[in-house]
């Protein structure tokens, strides 16, 4: 009788769709969408490279204020200098914006984004993750496509329109982690979280590819063209958007009955995020531990990230010598490594929890300190290495970026873990916070590097090594897979929810739960 009910359930679990799913097809979508939330994002790190003026993008400023060109073709430590192969690149820059204004533009994104990061996670959870996260959007890509016009009208205007895109995609995260609370079971949530989460690397990939050959042969002297190609095709993603995702399972008009029953039943309450408790426990978040060390490998994790995404083109021009097209290919090997990396983490997550080898716990630890200390070291060993060895610079930056991947199995998705009801708002939180990086970072790095001696650029590497260390042992020590009491819907709800849905399968909502859950309903007494 046992192994007849086992059979039925295993049987009608398999009718649940997979791959083919509306969850895995908004995975999907959001990946498409993070690609261009990046490339709106770092466009301008690539463009302006080749928007200022000769004198202002290879010259160094001496302490009198002088002047002295950088315009020979071998430098001082006898590497062969290939910036002057751009082709003309640079002779084609309209702006006369010296290394102090380029740090505070590349900044002026972050000023608008740490503000809509917690309001994001609000919104979407009271009026729907759909239409915030689209409606940012929306603002980005009109920001995007004004900002040639005006950069050749008046600098405080890239700085409003630099600031409104950020503005405007601040709210892209935050309600993307909303969404998830309501539409991935538990034990796939890695693996979707996953894959929407490696669009970043692939929106890196994509525009420090092709900016660079835009930025040498495209339209509107080159640099204008880059803002027009990514403000277009992020418009034609809009559509698929609003098409495909909505808000919740029971929302959606294609979805199928199966499908949607898994999803809920696997969730349970927390699908219903929006109805059931409008309240935010703000003061209980506060005093988490488990939010605090979120907040903590955030903020250390995007140190590093932003000062490579705003820096690795200059570090590439100004210590490792490459021209502006290989400039641009060459930045994006990293993140391609970075994107493999992130997939495969997911997968190997929800693996190592699905198949009880660490608790949610240990596996968002686990995961988390091999991403930051595996940065660390790559970053260190990058510092040494010279020009004369730049194709091994670029292995190590690889490695670095690959690791920072993991935390896709790590932090990331932890926010999901503790506090699914509220997991826009405490994305928002640990978010607003680690914006601060990218306001800071640029500043802390052009200052860092006013003479583009290697030595400079070691101090920002081993700066970021640093925070990827501190931010290992806090994580480590203070992250936590449970549910926590302040998100439960009630006092009596399991702490840990996915061994809770587990061992309670057959025990909720009849047939359907139970077909869902097929072995891992049985307790683990039962269990040979």
């Amino acid at each position: 009788m046992m192994k007849d009910k086992f059979d039925l359930a295993k049987n009608e679990k398999e009718k649940v769709p997979v791959y083919t799913s509306f969850r895995w097809a908004i995975s999907l979508v959001g990946f498409v969408g993070f690609v261009f939330v990046y490339a709106l994002r770092i466009d301008f790190s690539v463009a302006i490279v080749c928007m200022v003026k000769t004198p202002n993008v290879s010259s160094l400023f001496l302490n009198n204020g002088s002047i002295v060109a950088n315009v020979s073709t071998e430098t001082d430590d006898g590497c062969t200098d290939e910036t002057g192969k751009a082709g003309g690149t640079d002779d084609r820059g309209e702006f006369d914006w010296d290394k102090t204004l380029q740090s505070q533009l590349l900044a002026s994104f972050f000023y608008g984004y740490v503000i809509t990061q917690i309001p994001g996670g609000w919104l979407a959870r009271k009026f729907g993750c759909r239409r915030v996260l689209g409606g940012g959007m929306a603002l980005c890509i009109i920001s995007t496509l004004l900002l040639p016009v005006c950069a050749r009208t008046h600098v405080y205007l890239v700085f409003a329109a630099r600031a409104i895109a950020g503005l405007a995609t601040g709210v892209a995260f935050p309600a993307a982690h909303c969404l998830w609370g309501r539409w991935a079971p538990p034990l796939e949530r890695s693996k979707l979280m996953a894959l929407c989460y490696a669009g970043p690397p692939i929106g890196n990939i994509i525009t420090l590819s092709i900016s660079g050959l835009l930025c040498a042969y495209g339209f509107d002297n080159g640099w204008g063209s880059i803002f027009y190609v990514y403000g277009l095709g992020a418009a034609v993603w809009l559509l698929a958007w609003f098409y495909v995702v909505h808000d919740r399972p029971r929302d959606h008009p294609r979805i199928t009955e199966i499908e949607r029953d898994f999803i809920e039943q696997s969730i349970g309450d927390h699908a219903d995020i929006s109805d059931k408790d409008k309240r935010t426990p703000w003061l209980d978040m506060a005093k988490s531990p488990a939010l605090w060390a979120c907040i903590t490998a955030h903020i250390c994790n995007n140190w590093t990230n932003y000062s490579l995404l705003t820096a690795l083109p200059t570090y590439m021009k100004e210590v490792l010598k490459f021209d502006i097209k290989q400039n641009g290919l060459l930045s994006a090997i990293p993140y391609i490594c970075q994107f493999l990396s992130s997939v495969v983490a997911g997968y190997l997550a929800d693996t190592i929890r699905q198949r009880k080898w660490l608790s949610t716990t240990a596996t968002r630890r686990t995961f988390q300190i091999i991403a930051f200390v595996g940065a660390s070291a790559s970053l260190v060993a990058t510092g040494f290495v010279t020009c004369e060895n730049r194709m091994l610079a670029i292995v190590f930056l690889a490695l670095a970026v690959s690791f920072l991947g993991l935390s896709r199995g790590g932090y990331l998705v932890n926010h999901v873990d503790f506090g699914p009801r509220f997991a826009g708002e405490l994305f928002g939180i640990t978010n607003t916070c680690a914006t601060l990086p990218g306001m800071i970072a640029p500043l802390v790095n052009g200052a860092l590097t006013t003479n583009k001696t290697q030595g400079e650029w070691q101090k920002v590497f081993f700066l970021c090594a640093g925070f990827a260390f501190f931010g290992a042992i806090i994580f480590g020590i203070f992250a936590r897979g449970e549910v926590q009491h302040w998100a439960r819907i009630s006092a009596d709800e399991p702490e840990l929810e996915v061994t809770a849905r587990e061992e309670n399968g057959t025990k909720k909502n009849g047939k359907v739960n139970e077909a869902f859950s097929g072995d891992s309903a049985k307790t683990d007494s039962e269990k040979p």
